[in-house]
């Protein structure tokens, strides 16, 4: 008897799902007007500058490839131009704020987050 009510119960939903599809896809159709019935077109939006002038070129602050991306630590401390502090062996970065980042005996010092991970290192979980 469950076994029943559960085969008619499915084969009633498979039925509702196939018929929600057919319903949506019938509504969704284009019928080959180009607005919707009620709801006149709108026109674009009036440009606020000319696109005939040339906007300036975007310039990005292009790193010298000279300087280095990472110091040593002086006397087991990072100096304050290289705030990050990285560990080799874990292959991790702290920053600034960070829980253990007192506490860290850096292998090297970077100027940014993104000098380390450019070096293959990952930011420490906390």
């Amino acid at each position: 008897m469950i076994r029943r009510a559960f085969r008619i119960g499915l084969l009633l939903g498979v039925i509702g799902a196939v018929a929600f599809a057919l319903a949506k896809l019938l509504e969704n159709q284009d019928h080959g007007a180009a607005t919707t019935p009620g709801r006149p077109s709108e026109p674009w939006p009036r440009l606020t500058s000319d696109p005939a002038v040339a906007a300036p070129p975007i310039t990005h602050p292009v790193p010298d490839p000279a300087a280095p991306t990472w110091v040593e630590p002086t006397g087991g401390a990072c100096p304050t131009t290289h705030p990050v502090k990285a560990k080799l062996a874990s292959k991790i970065f702290h920053l600034p704020g960070m829980a253990n980042y007192e506490r860290t005996k850096p292998d090297r010092c970077y100027v940014d987050a993104a000098g380390a991970e450019a070096d293959g290192l990952r930011p420490a979980k906390r």
